[in-house]
């Protein structure tokens, strides 16, 4: 058995490769069957005097999505999708399909998300998830290659890190429980264990948000470091993003290509990446007419406006105390604001970091779970970091599914996650 991603070096030689029929076309006595295997696209051409009736009787009868095993000979041609055709002289079924609901005509969205299990097939789909893969491997490679531990957390958990307002709450066996929003705080504790940490995993919102860049199940990357500040972790993210970045442009080209991507956007994505502060941010959206009110989190029309202004991705820094979550430190010059920072992509993706220094003081942390309202008894552990050799440190967030956006140049993303959850969406 052949792979396509095999027959450059086949030419020539008799061959079976074995997959599914994406199309089949017959011109009197000729017909062309296009293949795929996972590895590739080939095109099958079957001449009808140089096969048996039966042979050529099934290849006419051949339907979309049937899988087959496919003998013949190797050929270059220039012409071929991938410069390389197979001269059919055999085909078995090895399973028939019949009536494929997913045909080569428009589809409304909803129809393809019921046939999810049936839409990745196709070859928009595949290269946004292969793009998607070869990100995540080398969020991987980036963290090894710098002397990080990954550090799996858990899903269920007692200890919220962001808004209350956003939880799947579960019972546990009597007691409240939470679908993990982020693994930050866990993965913080073990900083002075391994300096350089960690996790990677789904993470969920009960944010009924029908947003195209919103999912009530994403996954996150959350690296965390000890004895960084909030301008060291900005300069880890640039890094992080470029090498991102440039993985997908050298190993991604054909998918890129079949997913329309304009190559140049992301050629320009290269460090430094400009900085903005949150104060600045606001006074320039109010210069051109915004009448943005100080004080409020950036949505999404601010930040593809702010991100507008440059070539690349840009840092919006030092927030406001009230617009994000407790743990974040206070900045010293100004303790209206706290350290941290959001990273915006260009092309209307917005923010696809989050990130902040952590605040490493007892007693302000514990005063700012306080005045959030939230339950002492479940961050015990977590204060207990403060306590017993506390240390400065920083962390992001990166979110893949809106990352992989970016970089695809999909419109929404519910196509860069296999079976995406939506509020209106638990199946397939």
């Amino acid at each position: 058995m052949s792979l396509v991603k095999d027959l450059p070096r086949l030419a020539e030689e008799a061959v079976t490769v074995s997959g599914w029929i994406a199309s089949v076309r017959v011109h009197a006595r000729v017909a062309f069957v296009v293949l795929r295997d996972g590895t590739g696209v080939v095109q099958g051409v079957v001449v009808k005097s140089a096969v048996s009736e039966d042979t050529w009787a099934l290849v006419t009868s051949l339907t979309q999505e049937s899988c087959v095993a496919v003998g013949g000979v190797v050929r270059e041609d220039a012409r071929a999708p991938g410069g390389y055709e197979l001269t059919v002289s055999d085909v078995e079924i090895v399973g028939a399909s019949d009536e494929y609901p997913i045909q080569p005509k428009e589809h409304g969205v909803e129809f393809l998300l019921d046939h999810r299990h049936l839409w990745l097939r196709s070859s928009q789909q595949r290269a946004g998830l292969k793009v998607r893969a070869e990100v995540e491997q080398a969020i991987h490679d980036f963290l090894y290659e710098r002397d990080f531990v990954r550090i799996d957390t858990p899903i269920l958990t007692g200890a919220i890190g962001e808004s209350a307002g956003t939880l799947f709450e579960t019972d546990y066996f009597g007691e409240r429980a939470f679908l993990a929003q982020t693994g930050q705080l866990y993965v913080e504790s073990a900083c002075p264990a391994f300096r350089k940490v960690y996790c990677f995993g789904p993470t969920f919102r009960a944010e009924k948000s029908k947003t195209r860049r919103h999912l009530t199940e994403f996954w996150m990357v959350e690296p965390e470091v000890a004895f960084a500040d909030s301008n060291d972790n900005m300069t880890l993210q640039e890094a992080f993003v470029c090498y991102m970045v440039e993985r997908a442009l050298e190993r991604c080209g054909p998918e890129l290509e079949v997913l329309g991507r304009d190559r140049s956007r992301l050629e320009s994505v290269v460090a430094p990446f400009p900085r903005i502060s949150y104060c600045e941010a606001v006074e320039r959206l109010n210069a051109e007419g915004r009448e943005f009110e100080w004080g409020r989190d950036l949505g999404a029309v601010e930040e593809t406006l702010i991100s507008d202004w440059f070539d690349r991705p840009v840092f919006v820094y030092n927030y406001p105390k009230e617009a994000k979550a407790f743990y974040m430190k206070e900045n010293p010059d100004d303790p209206r604001t706290v350290l941290c920072n959001d990273l915006l992509a260009p092309d209307g993706a917005g923010e696809i970091i989050g990130g902040s220094q952590r605040e490493d003081d007892h007693d302000r942390l514990l005063a700012r779970i306080r005045e959030e309202g939230l339950p002492e008894d479940a961050y015990t552990w977590y204060l207990d970091l403060r306590k017993f050799g506390t240390f400065p440190h920083s962390g992001f967030g990166l979110g893949v599914e809106r990352t992989v956006g970016w970089i695809t140049g999909r419109p929404h993303i519910r196509e860069l996650v296999p079976f995406p959850r939506l509020i209106n969406r638990l199946t397939p």
